[in-house]
Formats: structure tokens, C-alpha cells, sequence
């Protein structure tokens, strides 16, 4: 549906394309496109960061819109004005407040992803139509590369300097103490589910660190639930986190390891082990509600009422089913997919001794030493914490 609020201004327009994925582009109100962001966007083409890019972009280019700018004439010292607009902290005076309630500003994240597009999307016109080369040269720095750069580059010893983004928000300090679900949430929410189908993402989540997107993303083929599976990749019950751009739900894998279907079979991708727990609810699951309403696509989670039965599940709808079981259960604040792969991470890493290598790869995260620093800190009311506090202290009667 067309709604004359959005066709008023820029907007983003989302098209299917044949092979049953989307590209996004940005389009004036007479329905043309904005050439400059189209030719930008096309370099993202098939990628999952097209999406949000084109939203972050036309965010910028209707302010910049507001503020009388085009390409040959904005300045950096514009870029951070814009910046600060959305939520930097910046130096200068920056104007009126772009986001207004019920809009919230940007958070570090945020920014962070608006400076890489603004910095990307300016370079590139600079570059392409070999203008303001004023701003080509401000965006286009240097820095010194830290320990942690050489440790991820490839050959790192020899790295001299490293690209930079004046745009980019100053790092902070990492979360320290990630949102973990509440106590007793997993029986409390099988406890409130209604269907098999939830009860088995609930089960899934809790025992292991999938995120929603996989979880809703699982193609059958992708699940080896018995030992010595044909692939060979691992021995025990386990899954495969494939990534597909053209998920009739649109639901899509954070990481894209390589993978691969040979004679049937599915081999690479993301491994995760699958308990027995999991097993099992995937089969009540199984002979019940999917034998019923099953549609043939292929796909693990499938939707069991409306006009829709059968088709595949959202992640937005496993969310939100999580929401509404999480207040049924009473449970305090809001329950999101996320909660479930910080809390078993906490929990594997304890049971490991505090060994970060070990909850690294139970969680497939980037690195040991996020883990180490994000999960890594010991619980104020734990015995051990009391006793090495206590003998610190002595006796002090």
C-alpha cells in the first residue's frame, strides 16, 4: 500500500527480485529514483547490509535536503553537524535536533553504522564523479594501527596504518553486564506457550546461542538431530546455520560461512550442537503441528493460523510471540531472542571455569577475547567472590 505521508518525501522502496530476494533503492515523490544512492546501494547488491544502509542513507539526504546541501557542497564539518543532530556528542553547534519523539536518537551502535554509510556513500560520489575534493581528502584519513589490529590482520606485523572515520562516535567502554533473562524464565514461558511450535523455540534458544534470524531462517536439511551425520562435521546431534539472501521470510543468518548442499546433504555453514531437549521438542513439533500444516517449502518454522497456515515463520513473529509469553508468564521486563544467547553464554563460561575459548565456540563468536571481556567477570554473590574477598580482608576483630 502506497501512503501519501511517505510519498510526500524521499523514501526507501523495497523490489523483489526473480530469484526470490529484495533490493532496496531510494525514490523521489514523482517515483524516480535518487541516482546518487541508487548507484551507491547497487555496490550492496545481495548483501544483508543493502537494507539498512538505505534506511540510515535517506535518513541523511532528507535532512540534507532541509539544510539546503548537495553533494559538491557539503563539508565534513556539515557530516558532523549531522551527526550530532542524530545523537553524537560533537563540539559545535549543531541545529535543531533531527530525531524527535517519538523518533530516539541514534545510540553508539547506530552511529557508528551512519558513519561508516556517510563516509562510503560520499567517498564514492567523489571518486566516481570527481568532485569536492575537498571532503574526499577530510574522509579519506589514516591512523596508526592498535595490537588488536595487527592480531585480526592477516601479516599484521608489517601493517603501517589503518583506514579511519572522523565520523565515527569515540569508542566507549563495552557493555559489561549484557541484558540476561530473568530467573526460572524457560519453565515459566513453556509454561505460557500455546503451541508445540513455541514451546520448541523457547527450548531451542535456552539451550543454545542461536540468534532469531537463524533460528527462523532453518531449512530442514539443515538440521543433523542424530549422531554420525552424513556430513561428517560433527558427531554429535547438531545443526547448520546456512546463510540465504532469498528466505521467502526474509529471515537471514548474521554470518555467512561458507556452505555447501552435496547429494542432499548440507555441509558448512555454522555448527551448533542440539541437546537432547532440542531433539525432542523438534520432533513433538514435528508429528503434530508441522505434519498438519506443513506447505512444502521446506522450511523448519511454519505459521499455524490465519490466512497465511502453513507459509513460513517470521522472526518478527517469534519476537513477538516471546513478548506476549513473557507476559503472560508475569516475568519482569520485556523478553527478546537476544536475552537467550547472553544467558547461556554466562552459563556455559561458568560451568568452563571462566575459559572463554570454550564459550567462543559454543556461541560461534568473533573472538575469545569479547567473550573474555563482555562475560568474563565474577558474580558479586558468588561463594568464591566472598571467600577471596574475605581472606583479603582478614580478620578484623
Amino acid at each position: 500500500m502506497r501512503s501519501n505521508l511517505v510519498l510526500e518525501d524521499l523514501r526507501v522502496q523495497k523490489v523483489r527480485r526473480v530469484d526470490g530476494s529484495w533490493s532496496f533503492s531510494i525514490l523521489w515523490p514523482d517515483y524516480t529514483p535518487d541516482e546518487e544512492a541508487d548507484s551507491y546501494l547497487r555496490l550492496y547488491e545481495g548483501s544483508g547490509s543493502q537494507e539498512p544502509y538505505a534506511y540510515y542513507l535517506v535518513d541523511h539526504l532528507r535532512w540534507r535536503l532541509r539544510e539546503s546541501l548537495t553533494t559538491e557542497t557539503i563539508t565534513l564539518q556539515d557530516l558532523q553537524r549531522y551527526q550530532g543532530a542524530v545523537g553524537a556528542q560533537v563540539p559545535m553547534p549543531y541545529g535543531q535536533p533531527w530525531r524527535l519523539p517519538p523518533k530516539r536518537p541514534y545510540g553508539t551502535s547506530a552511529l557508528s553504522i551512519s558513519a561508516t554509510v556517510l563516509k562510503n556513500f560520499y567517498l564514492h560520489q567523489c571518486v566516481k564523479r570527481g568532485i569536492n575534493q575537498t571532503l574526499r581528502e577530510a574522509l579519506d584519513v589514516t591512523r596508526l594501527p592498535t595490537t588488536a589490529d595487527r592480531r585480526r590482520a592477516f601479516l599484521g606485523h608489517v601493517k603501517t596504518s589503518m583506514a579511519a572515520n572522523p565520523l565515527a562516535p569515540g569508542k566507549g567502554p563495552g557493555r559489561r553486564h549484557p541484558k540476561m533473562l530473568p530467573d526460572g524464565a524457560r519453565p515459566d514461558l513453556l509454561a505460557s506457550v500455546n503451541t508445540a511450535r513455541d514451546a520448541m523455540v523457547v527450548t531451542w534458544l535456552s539451550d543454545s546461542t542461536l540468534r532469531i534470524g537463524a533460528l527462523t531462517g532453518f531449512h530442514l536439511v539443515d538440521l543433523h538431530l542424530r549422531e554420525d551425520a552424513a556430513c561428517g562435521e560433527c558427531k554429535s546431534p547438531h545443526v547448520h546455520v546456512c546463510h540465504r539472501h532469498n528466505n521467502p521470510n526474509r529471515a537471514r543468518a548474521k554470518r555467512k560461512e561458507d556452505w555447501r548442499l552435496t547429494d542432499g546433504v548440507i555441509c558448512g555453514g555454522e555448527i551448533y550442537r542440539a541437546s537432547p531437549a532440542m531433539v525432542s521438542s523438534y520432533f513433538k513439533y514435528m508429528t503434530t503441528e508441522y505434519a498438519k500444516h506443513a506447505a512444502g517449502h521446506g522450511m523448519l518454522l511454519i505459521q499455524l493460523a490465519g490466512p497465511a497456515i502453513g507459509e513460513p515463520w517470521t522472526a518478527d513473529a517469534a519476537r513477538g510471540m516471546l513478548r506476549r509469553a513473557g507476559r503472560r508468564a508475569k516475568l519482569p521486563g520485556r523478553i527478546k531472542p537476544h536475552a537467550f544467547r547472553h544467558t547461556t553464554t554466562s552459563k556455559v563460561l561458568e560451568a568452563a571455569k571462566g575459559d572463554p575459548l570454550v564459550a567462543k565456540a559454543v556461541g560461534n563468536w568473533a573472538s575469545a577475547a569479547m567473550v573474555d571481556e563482555v562475560y568474563g567477570h565474577p558474580d558479586l554473590h558468588s561463594p568464591e567472590f566472598s571467600a577471596a574477598l574475605t581472606e583479603v580482608w582478614g580478620d578484623t576483630e
